[in-house]
């Protein structure tokens, strides 16, 4: 690959007319400059973007850190994300931390090493003192995209807002029973439970935290067969609600009639299923916008700002499952 100093040489021009004329400095003669644009053109000249960002410039890259890759909604993120990047000018890396807080430190630090111009980062654990601290030292704007975290710019849907709703929808479509899947710091939890309460049906709520398909299957297969009325389950996420409606074909529960379930992210796959799976959606496009125009600002206006929350708004979408 051809360089500036190899340039300057075919064209018989200083290496620092060179660098003006590839950097996009309109101060140089029109001939100097044609002729410096021809050679590099005809010599495919690409440009060194890590140089770029050692020596200060922007490199015209965003790092973008998911959670899970695999999940269709996080796979639907990063695809809204890199396209509206592009629409202003930027490419971006993508690392999926896959939920493990030390493969998320080591993928900050390796974004920091391309000397990306601003993070979007789904973190882990958003309400973290800690991650809000090593944020603070990545030197970049990072803007928090599908969760409100503590300390930073964030574009989320309100999960508590959420889960408030789907536990509006389960009581309203006659479920007398109630179960969570999922972590309890999770606000989808905090909503659906604090809803469950304000309707006078705390006592029928339970939880149960997903760590693996065994455990989860061995706690179902406990809990079920007690149930005497008709239970409303809200599944973390799409993934946890296909795997619920699995485990209850295999334990010969009727869906809807005796078990109803309701994801989360209104994935693809959840129109495809059978029976079709009720899910909350989540405005993904709106989301990215709203993230990258907020990171390009930030990049921008460098300096202290107030921090921007933009709350936006889920929809439940009722099919068989429920």
């Amino acid at each position: 690959m051809i360089t500036m100093t190899e340039i300057a040489r075919l064209t018989k021009v200083s290496q620092p007319t060179v660098s003006r004329v590839l950097n996009g400095n309109m101060n140089v003669a029109p001939d100097i400059r044609e002729r410096v644009l021809a050679c590099a053109r005809e010599h495919n000249y690409q440009p060194n973007i890590l140089a770029k960002g050692l020596q200060g410039s922007k490199t015209h890259l965003l790092g973008v850190l998911l959670t899970d890759i695999s999940n269709g909604f996080f796979a639907d993120v990063a695809k809204a994300i890199e396209t509206e990047a592009r629409e202003h000018g930027y490419s971006i890396i993508l690392f999926n931390s896959n939920y493990n807080t030390d493969s998320e430190r080591e993928y900050l630090d390796v974004v920091r090493r391309y000397r990306v111009d601003g993070i979007l980062a789904v973190p882990i654990r958003e309400t973290s003192e800690i991650w809000q601290e090593y944020a603070k030292k990545l030197e970049v704007p990072v803007v928090a995209v599908t969760r409100q975290a503590r300390g930073l710019d964030s574009v989320y849907v309100d999960h508590a807002e959420a889960g408030k709703m789907v536990a509006r929808y389960l009581i309203q479509q006659g479920y007398q029973q109630f179960l969570f899947i999922g972590k309890d710091y999770d606000r989808k939890y905090l909503g659906f439970h604090q809803e469950l309460s304000e309707w006078g049906q705390a006592k029928a709520f339970t939880n149960i935290v997903y760590q693996d398909d065994t455990q989860m299957k061995r706690e179902l297969g406990a809990y079920l067969p007690c149930r005497k009325l008709r239970l409303g389950i809200f599944a973390g996420n799409d993934i946890y609600a296909l795997r619920i409606l699995s485990f209850l074909q295999e334990l010969q529960f009727i869906v809807p009639a005796e078990a109803g379930v309701i994801g989360f992210d209104d994935t693809m796959m959840a129109r495809y299923l059978n029976p079709s799976l009720s899910s909350v959606s989540q405005p993904i496009k709106q989301m990215a916008q709203e993230g990258v125009s907020r990171l390009l600002y930030r990049i921008g206006h460098p300096g202290k700002h107030p921090l921007w929350d933009c709350p936006l708004h889920g929809q439940v979408v009722p099919r068989e499952s429920s």
